[in-house]
């Protein structure tokens, strides 16, 4: 049921994507801040009593709800999941972005690629080159693509029904809702945003694994192992370092953002990132897709084997 569900889901998905800003995006964000409306906004421990308030009922609401479909009818259980994974991966919204960047970038027209850049990360990026569009479009591919399939697959495939990719991506939403560039280290969001980093600490390096084994694995894990560390989120850096290494390209590197150059370290290995890299990030990504849902098959076909 684990497979079907995930291969039906992933179906929808690419065939009628949710729009970012639809109703269950806005009626989930609605109530993240309204409970933290109910809450002391400058309290760590507040933080944390909301986190728990919201992620563990989510995820046991999702499950109990799972099992009382099953009890009921097992094909009703089944639907239940991939409702719900359907609306936890957000894959093909970010991927229509990013293939808008490449053909604009392939057209000569940097200012159109700059505006869906912009749109796409929230961020103003006057000034960016056309290289510079590139690298930043592949960073936020790499990331994404965890945050929005292949973390969301690794949290379903280990907790029962759909509670796993609740979880997954609710903890996500709080950290960048709570804990954005604005919070304060001691304030509100820490917890979320440590909370993310415990739960993607496997699973993001699962990703970059088979980013490794898609790509230039020498590079890719040397890059992982000297330059994450010089990242200031954990696992964001091992996702661009690992990338930029599988796929032979530098990234991170000073870029220009909210009207100023921003420094960054340089991730990656390799030539300097352009429209070609893009066409290759695509590849990467789908070629990681494709063997996870490989892995996938092969522990669904054993476990029928074992019944």
């Amino acid at each position: 049921m684990t497979f079907f569900s995930l291969i039906l889901a992933l179906v929808l998905e690419q065939l009628r994507p949710l729009p970012a800003r639809g109703w269950t995006v806005r009626g989930v964000r609605g109530v993240v801040e309204g409970v933290r409306a109910r809450f002391d906004a400058a309290s760590a421990a507040q933080g944390r009593v909301a986190w728990l308030l919201l992620v563990p009922t989510a995820a046991f609401a999702s499950a109990f709800g799972f099992w009382l479909l099953w009890e009921m009818h097992p094909a009703l259980a089944f639907l239940f999941n991939v409702v719900v994974l359907y609306l936890c991966i957000g894959f093909r919204h970010d991927t229509r972005f990013f293939s808008a960047i490449h053909v604009a970038l392939r057209l000569g027209e940097p200012e159109g690629a700059r505006s869906l850049l912009e749109d796409w990360r929230g961020t103003r990026h006057d000034g960016a080159s056309a290289n510079e569009i590139a690298r930043l479009a592949i960073e936020e591919a790499l990331v994404v693509s965890h945050r929005r399939l292949f973390g969301v697959m690794f949290w379903f495939v280990l907790l029962p029904g759909p509670s796993g990719a609740v979880m997954y991506r609710l903890a996500g939403l709080l950290a960048e809702e709570w804990g954005g560039r604005d919070a304060g280290a001691a304030g509100f969001g820490r917890f979320a945003r440590g909370a993310r980093e415990a739960i993607e600490w496997l699973p993001v390096r699962i990703t970059a694994i088979v980013f490794s084994i898609m790509g230039n694995f020498e590079d890719a894990i040397y890059c992982w192992r000297s330059q994450a560390v010089l990242w200031p989120e954990r696992s964001s850096a091992i996702l661009i370092a690992s990338g930029g290494g599988a796929l032979g390209v530098r990234l991170g590197m000073p870029v220009h953002e909210a009207g100023e150059l921003l420094d960054r370290p340089e991730m990656g290995l390799g030539s300097e990132a352009g429209v070609d890299h893009m066409q290759n990030t695509v590849s990467l990504l789908w070629r990681a897709l494709l063997v996870c849902l490989f892995l996938l098959f092969l522990l669904a076909v054993a476990g029928w084997a074992g019944r």
